[in-house]
C-alpha cells in the first residue's frame, strides 16, 4: 500500500510561518559561507583530544539474529520482516551465536569502547519485567565480560527500535502512554543488572524514525500508516519516556555507578537552495533542522517544549507538555548523543527541506548543535555511509573515504570551531540486516556472507583505516608535507607556458597602417585633427607593430619570468590551401614574437604540435588522408619541423616536438585506434629528434624533447593490492606508454605487453598495441635531451573487475575523489606532494636525467583574488623544491600554466582584460626570491637581483650606460680638439 501524503502536514514555504526560538543556530550557515579560502578546505593534519571515545556500534535486530532462541519473544520488527518485507533479520550476523567472532573484530580495530543495543524482547519475552529470560540476561552479561576482557567499554542502548510484539498487540505501541512506564522499568532493570559495567546509556536510538516511519508512513516496524496525529504522539510519549527513564537513573544510580545517559538523537543538514544565504532562506533550513532534531533536542536540551517552528505550523497536531511535565523533561541528557548517516536523509520526509537542498556536511551539524544547546558535549554515536553495494566485499573504498571525510569533519569542528566533541562511533561493526532495505547494502566495518554457516568476520578497507586512524588518534602531521626553505640554482628557469597565440596577419599598430598626418586642435577641442590632403610615407613594418605581441610581452615581464613556451600552429604554416602570402604572414608573426621575446630577455621554448587542441589538429590535406592512422603524416611532420628549425632555429634553444602526445586517447575520433595513433606519433618524434641532432643541433646548439601528460596516481585503497597494482599499471599506460620506448629500452612498457594483463583488465575495442621493429627501436630508444612533464593534479584509482573502463582509459578502473582533498571550481584534486611523488618516479625508473615541469596550473573562477592559485603555485613549487634538495631530482625548470584567461577561461595568471590576478605577485616573489629563502638568509631580500633576468638586464642597462657615456666623451674630445686646431690655423 502507498504511504498516506503527509505534505500538507507543513505548509508550503511561501505560506510558512518561520518564527525563532531564541537560539542563535541560524548564524551557523553565514559563519560557514565566510570561512578563510583556501586555507579552511585544506586537509588538517592534526589528532584528536587525548582522551577522545574511539567507538564502533551495532544494533540488536541488525546483527543478533538467534530471533527464537532460548527464549526470547517476538519484536515489532520479526513481525514487520515476516509480513511486509522480502527479508528479515531471523539470523543476520548472527551475533547471537558469534560473541568472540565480534570481540575479535573489536579488538582488531583497536576501539576504546563498543555500542550494542539490548534487545528488549530477549531479556523479557512480553516486555514486562516480570517475565525474565535468564538466558538472555547471560547473553549480555558474557558479551560485557568479555568487553571488559579485551579492555574495551561498553556504550548500551536500551531501545533500537525492536519493542516487544506483546506490547504492540496489547497495547498499540507507542502511541500509548503506558510505554512510558513499561519503557522505565525495564530500563531500572538494566541499570540495576549491568550498571557497574556500563558508564555509557543511550535510552532511545533515533526517536524521529521511529515515530514518524514508524507510525506516521509506515515504512518501518511497526509499519502502521496512522492519523495525522499518530506521529506526533508516540513522538510525545518517547521524550517522556526517556526523560522519566533518565531521571530513575540519577536519582538512584548515578551516586553509586557515575555514569551518564541521553538519547540518540539523527539528524540530517540542510543549505539554502543556489547557495542563496538570505534570512529567510536560513530561517526555512533552520525550521527543517528544528523539525527532525529540534523536535527531540529542544525539549530534552532547552526548555522542555517543542520548536516554535512546529508549533505555529501544526497547531493543535503537536501534543502539548504541561508545566509540570516540562520541568522534568528539559536538561534530561548527560551529553548530546548524535546521529549522522544515511538513515538521517533517506528516511528524511521530503517536505520538511522546505524546499532547501541536502547537505552531507556533518562538521556545520556539529557546529550548529553547539550553539543551539548550550555547548553541551557531543558523543557521536552512530557515523558512517552505504555508498557501497551489497557486491562490495572487503574493498569498501566508497565507504572508506566518506569515513575519512565525516572524521576530518569532526576533527576541524574540534580544532577549528572549538565543538566539545568527546567521541566517535563508526556505523557499524559487521555487515547486517538494514532495516527496510534488507541486505541490499552493508554499513559493515567487516564483512560477513550471509549464506555461509561460519559468517566470518573479514576486514574491510575501511576497518584497516580506521584502525590506523585510532592508532595515530587521528592525522599527526606528516613530516615531508611540511613545507621546506631554501633556494633553487642561479640557473634554474622560471617560466610560463601557454597553449596557442593568437596570430595577427597584419600589424595593427596605427602609425603603420594609417598614412594621414595629424595636428593637435590646441586652442578648440585639444584633440588630433585629420589634415586634409596630407598624406604622410607609409614605412616598412615592424614587429613592434604588432599589438598583441607588446601587450603579451609586457604582461609576461611583468611576472619576472625568464622563459616563455607556447605552441605553433602547423596548419599556418604548412602551404595546404592557404595562400603562399597567408603563409609568409604567419611565420613573419612567428618571428616577430620570438624576436620580441628576446629583446624582452624571455627566453622562447617552441611547441611544434599539440595533438589534443582543437584548434591546432592537422593540416586538413593531411587529416583527409587518415591524419596519424597514415604514416605518411609522419613524414610530414619531419617536413614541418625541418622548416620550422630552419626559419626559426637561430633564435630558439628549447623545442618541444609535440605536447601532450599521450592524451589522444581521450579524443573520440582516435578513440578506437589510439594505440596504433600513438605509435606513430612516438615515432615521428623521434624522426624530429634526429632530424635536429643530424642537420641542427651543431649550429643551433639548441635540446629537443617531447612533453607528457603526467599527472599522479595513487591507489584508492592502499589497503589493497590490487588497487595498488591498478595505480602502478595506470602510470605505465599513462605515462610509461610514451617514457618508456623513448627512456627506456625501445619497447612498451611490460604491463602493456603482457597478455594475460590485457585479457584480465584491459580493453582494446578495436586497437591492438603495435610493435617496433630493431631498426625503429633504435630510432625511438634515446631521442629527448630532456624529461618534458605537464603535470596538474593526482587521481585515485580503484580496480573494478566488473565495470567497463572509464573514458580514456584501458584499465579496468574508476577513478575516486577524495573529499578531504582541496579541489578546484573544476573538480581537479590540489595534492602537491603528487608532483614530488612523480619526479622520484620519473628518477628512479629512467635515471637522474635533466627534467622540466612544462605546465603546471589549476582553474580558479576568482577574476582578480586568485587565492587558489596562489595556494597551488606556493605548494606545487615547495614541492619541486623538495624534489631537488632531498631527493637529489635533476631539475632545471617550472613552467606555470598559463598567461591568459583565453583558450582556457579561469586558467590563467591575467584576466581576460589583461588584468593582472593576485598570483602574479606571489609568483613574481617567488622567481625574484629564487625559492623561498629563510627569513634571516640574504637572498630572502635581493628579490629582483637574484633573478637571472634582472642581473642581465641590468648588466646591459650599465653597458649601453658606459658605452654612452665613452661615446659622447669621444666626440666631445675630438670635436674640440678640431676646432682648436682651425683656430690655430
Amino acid at each position: 500500500m502507498k504511504p498516506p501524503n503527509f505534505s500538507w502536514l507543513f505548509l508550503c514555504p511561501c505560506f510558512l510561518v518561520v518564527s525563532g526560538d531564541g537560539g542563535t543556530g541560524e548564524e551557523t550557515w553565514a559563519k560557514f559561507a565566510n570561512l578563510p579560502y583556501p586555507e579552511d578546505n585544506l586537509f588538517l593534519h592534526d589528532t584528536f583530544p587525548e582522551d577522545f571515545i574511539w567507538s564502533v556500534g551495532t544494533s540488536a535486530y541488525q546483527t543478533e539474529g538467534g530471533w527464537r532462541q532460548d527464549g526470547k519473544g517476538p519484536s515489532i520488527w520479526d513481525t514487520f520482516s515476516h509480513q511486509q518485507l522480502s527479508c528479515n533479520g531471523d539470523v543476520a550476523s548472527d551475533s547471537y551465536n558469534n560473541v568472540e567472532g565480534d570481540v575479535s573484530a573489536i579488538k582488531s580495530l583497536g576501539v576504546t569502547h563498543y555500542r550494542f543495543s539490548i534487545a528488549w524482547s530477549r531479556v523479557f519475552p512480553d516486555g514486562l519485567v516480570s517475565n525474565l529470560n535468564e538466558a538472555g540476561l547471560s547473553h549480555y552479561t558474557h558479551l560485557l565480560q568479555r568487553l571488559r576482557d579485551v579492555g574495551v567499554e561498553p556504550i548500551v542502548t536500551l531501545y533500537h527500535w525492536d519493542l516487544p510484539q506483546t506490547l504492540q498487540d496489547l497495547h498499540g505501541g507507542w502511541i500509548n502512554e503506558t510505554l512510558v512506564d513499561l519503557f522505565s522499568q525495564y530500563a531500572e532493570f538494566c541499570f540495576r543488572a549491568f550498571g557497574d559495567r556500563v558508564k555509557y546509556w543511550i535510552t532511545i536510538d533515533n526517536p524521529y524514525a521511529l515515530a514518524w516511519q514508524g507510525y506516521g508512513t509506515g515504512q518501518l516496524a511497526p509499519g502502521i500508516q496512522g492519523t495525522l496525529t499518530a506521529p506526533y504522539t508516540a513522538a510525545h510519549n518517547l521524550i517522556k519516556a526517556h526523560a522519566k527513564t533518565w531521571h530513575i537513573y540519577n536519582d538512584r544510580f548515578r551516586q553509586s555507578q557515575q555514569g551518564y545517559v541521553s538519547i540518540a538523537l539523527a539528524s540530517h543538514w540542510v543549505g539554502p537552495r543556489n547557495g542563496d544565504i538570505n534570512p529567510e532562506t536560513v530561517h526555512l533550513c533552520q525550521c527543517s533542522i528544528n523539525s527532525v532534531l529540534g523536535w527531540f533536542a529542544k525539549p530534552i536540551f532547552v526548555d522542555g517544549d517543542y520548536p516554535t517552528c512546529m508549533r505555529d505550523n501544526l497547531k493543535s497536531l503537536l501534543p502539548a507538555f504541561d508545566d509540570a511535565e516540562k520541568l522534568k523533561i528539559k536538561n534530561t541528557a548527560d551529553f548530546f548523543a548524535l546521529s549522522f548517516g544515511p538513515l538521517s536523509f533517506r528516511l528524511l520526509d521530503s517536505k520538511l527541506l522546505f524546499n532547501q537542498s541536502k547537505k552531507y556536511q556533518l562538521r556545520q551539524l556539529l557546529s550548529w548543535i553547539q550553539i543551539e544547546y548550550n555547548n553541551s558535549k557531543i558523543l557521536i554515536v552512530e557515523n558512517g555511509w552505504d555508498d557501497s553495494s551489497s557486491n562490495t566485499k572487503t574493498t569498501d573504498v566508497y565507504n572508506m573515504y566518506a569515513l575519512k571525510n565525516f572524521l576530518m569533519d569532526v576533527l576541524k569542528a574540534i580544532k577549528y570551531d572549538g565543538v566539545d566533541v568527546i567521541g566517535y562511533t563508526a556505523w557499524s561493526l559487521i555487515d547486517g540486516f538494514e532495516w527496510d532495505v534488507g541486505y541490499s547494502t552493508c554499513r559493515g566495518l567487516f564483512y560477513i556472507d550471509f549464506q555461509s554457516k561460519r559468517k566470518e568476520r573479514l576486514p574491510k578497507s575501511s576497518a584497516f583505516f580506521y584502525r590506523q586512524v585510532i592508532q595515530d588518534n587521528g592525522f599527526p602531521p606528516v613530516p615531508e608535507n611540511k613545507p621546506i626553505t631554501g633556494t633553487f640554482p642561479q640557473s634554474f628557469i622560471w617560466g610560463i607556458s601557454e597553449d596557442v597565440i593568437q596570430v595577427e596577419m597584419s600589424p595593427t599598430t596605427p602609425q603603420f597602417v594609417d598614412r594621414n598626418i595629424y595636428q593637435w586642435d590646441i586652442n578648440g577641442t585639444g584633440k588630433l585633427v585629420k589634415m586634409k590632403g596630407v598624406i604622410g610615407p607609409i614605412r616598412k613594418a615592424q614587429c613592434t607593430d604588432y599589438t598583441s605581441i607588446r601587450q603579451e610581452i609586457h604582461l609576461l615581464q611583468d611576472t619576472h619570468a625568464t622563459h616563455y613556451q607556447f605552441s605553433l600552429n602547423w596548419s599556418l604554416l604548412l602551404t595546404t590551401g592557404e595562400s603562399t602570402q597567408d603563409i609568409r604572414a604567419n611565420l613573419r608573426y612567428y618571428k616577430c614574437y620570438i624576436s620580441e621575446l628576446l629583446r624582452a630577455n624571455v627566453t622562447p621554448v617552441v611547441v611544434l604540435y599539440h595533438p589534443t587542441l582543437e584548434d591546432q589538429q592537422l593540416p586538413s590535406a593531411l587529416e583527409a588522408k587518415g591524419g596519424w592512422m597514415n604514416t605518411a603524416t609522419m613524414k610530414a611532420f619531419v617536413e614541418y619541423a625541418r622548416f620550422c628549425f630552419t626559419q626559426l632555429g637561430d633564435k630558439v634553444r628549447l623545442w618541444i616536438t609535440m605536447s601532450e602526445p599521450n592524451g589522444i586517447k581521450h579524443l573520440e575520433r582516435y578513440r578506437a585506434n589510439f594505440t596504433i595513433v600513438g605509435h606513430n606519433l612516438i615515432k615521428a618524434h623521434a624522426l624530429v629528434w634526429h632530424l635536429y641532432n643530424n642537420e641542427f643541433r651543431k649550429t643551433q646548439g639548441g635540446e629537443v624533447s617531447v612533453s607528457l601528460h603526467a599527472d599522479w596516481v595513487d591507489p584508492a585503497d592502499p589497503f589493497s593490492r590490487d588497487d595498488i597494482e591498478a595505480a602502478a599499471s595506470t602510470l605505465e599506460f599513462d605515462i610509461g606508454w610514451f617514457a618508456e620506448p623513448i627512456l627506456g629500452d625501445g619497447d612498451y612498457p611490460l604491463v602493456m605487453r603482457d597478455g594475460q594483463s590485457q585479457r584480465q583488465h584491459l580493453i582494446w575495442r578495436d586497437s591492438y598495441l603495435p610493435r617496433f621493429t630493431h631498426q625503429e627501436r633504435e630510432l625511438v630508444q634515446g631521442s629527448m635531451d630532456f624529461v618534458a612533464l605537464n603535470h596538474y593534479t593526482t587521481h585515485l584509482v580503484h580496480l573494478e573487475e566488473n565495470t567497463d573502463p572509464q573514458d580514456g582509459s584501458e584499465l579496468k578502473v574508476q577513478h575516486l575523489k577524495d573529499a578531504t582533498w582541496l579541489a578546484s571550481p573544476d573538480g581537479k584534486a590540489v595534492v602537491p606532494w603528487g608532483l614530488r611523488k612523480l619526479l622520484r618516479w620519473i628518477k628512479s625508473k629512467y635515471g637522474n636525467l635533466p627534467i622540466y615541469i612544462t605546465s603546471n596550473g589549476i582553474d580558479d573562477d576568482s577574476p582578480s583574488k586568485d587565492k587558489l592559485r596562489v595556494y597551488y603555485i606556493q605548494s606545487y613549487i615547495n614541492e619541486v623544491l623538495k624534489a631537488l634538495k632531498l631527493d637529489g631530482v635533476n631539475i632545471h625548470g617550472y613552467f606555470a600554466w598559463a598567461l591568459r584567461d583565453i583558450d582556457e577561461p579561469n586558467y590563467g595568471l591575467y584576466n581576460s582584460n589583461q588584468a593582472a590576478k593576485l598570483s602574479v605577485e606571489y609568483y613574481k616573489l617567488i622567481v625574484d626570491n629564487g625559492g623561498f629563502p629563510a627569513s634571516n638568509s640574504p637572498s630572502a631580500k635581493c628579490h629582483q637581483g637574484c633573478n637571472p633576468f634582472y642581473l642581465r638586464k641590468q648588466l646591459l642597462v650599465f653597458t649601453f650606460c658606459t658605452l654612452s657615456v665613452f661615446t659622447a666623451t669621444i666626440f666631445l674630445i675630438i670635436y674640440y680638439s678640431s676646432k682648436r686646431c682651425r683656430k690655430y690655423k
